[in-house]
């Protein structure tokens, strides 16, 4: 994975307060964690410093340098960070799943309708546009709400492992399943539900496409001071062309400025020129 480039030292400033990538504001607790991923909007799981975006992982160890070591099982940051996403998931109070380009990832519920409107399968379509297996694990799903996956796969009639979690990555990337719950023994296994079953209103909320996109960016922006091409777009699995657009409206919007082409930059930071 290439370096990221070079930013401004007040921009890394701005990222380090907003994204807590300082000891002071580090994370250790599922309700810091909430807190946390309510202030960023989204954020990733495990991903690190050299993804362009705010990250749980992150947050835990407290500095702007955390990379994942090769060895996760021994390191004490990565163990709590798994162990916070356990209970985020028990305690329901945040979106957490497999999202776009197979990017697992928390939304705040302010989030959930803006990242539903681009992402989600309508009810009036699911079926039409699903793959057989995921029809089926829905089907599953709609008859027992809540299952292991064990119990899925057997009441969805999927023998096949790889095509059952191919299948379920596909729901859950449409957002129409998620994980409720991490059980451990006696062993380890997913139980999975409805994404309805927990956010209904927000999951039916209707928001205009190119609104939402816009909202997605200027969260992104919010939090990042600064963002150079290509860093909306893989972060969240957007399209480049859609987020370049909905960069630009935020500057037509006066919410961002533009130092050269392609960059965009929080309206109310310092005026410094970016350096590659």
């Amino acid at each position: 994975m290439k370096p990221l480039p070079q930013l401004p030292e007040v921009i890394e400033e701005h990222r380090d307060l907003h994204w807590h990538r300082e000891g002071a504001s580090r994370v250790e607790t599922p309700l810091g964690a909430e807190g946390f991923i309510e202030q960023v909007g989204f954020a990733g799981c495990l991903t690190d410093a050299r993804w362009p975006g705010p990250s749980l992982y992150v947050a835990v160890c407290g500095r702007r340098d955390a990379i994942m070591p090769r060895r996760v099982q021994k390191d004490p940051e990565s163990s709590l960070t798994w162990q916070l996403k356990d209970a985020l998931v028990e305690r329901g109070n945040v979106y957490y799943a497999k999202l776009a380009r197979g990017k697992t990832m928390f939304l705040a519920p302010r989030m959930i309708p803006h990242f539903h409107a681009v992402w989600g399968r309508q009810q009036s379509g699911t079926t039409r546009r699903l793959s057989v297996n995921a029809r089926a694990i829905l089907r599953a799903l709609r008859r027992e709400w809540e299952l292991g996956s064990a119990d899925l796969r057997g009441e969805a009639g999927i023998t096949n492992r790889r095509l059952f979690n191919r299948a379920l990555d596909e729901l859950q990337a449409a957002m129409i399943v998620i994980p409720s719950q991490v059980v451990y023994q006696p062993r380890l296994t997913y139980i999975w539900t409805l994404g309805v079953s927990r956010f209904p209103e927000l999951l039916s909320r209707s928001i205009a496409r190119r609104s939402a996109l816009r909202e997605i960016a200027r969260c992104f922006l919010a939090g990042a001071g600064m963002t150079i091409p290509g860093d909306l777009a893989r972060f969240t699995g957007l399209s480049r062309q859609e987020a370049g657009r909905s960069n630009r409206e935020l500057l037509a919007d006066g919410f961002a400025t533009t130092p050269r082409t392609g960059v965009y930059r929080l309206a109310d930071t310092e005026e410094t020129p970016a350096h590659d």
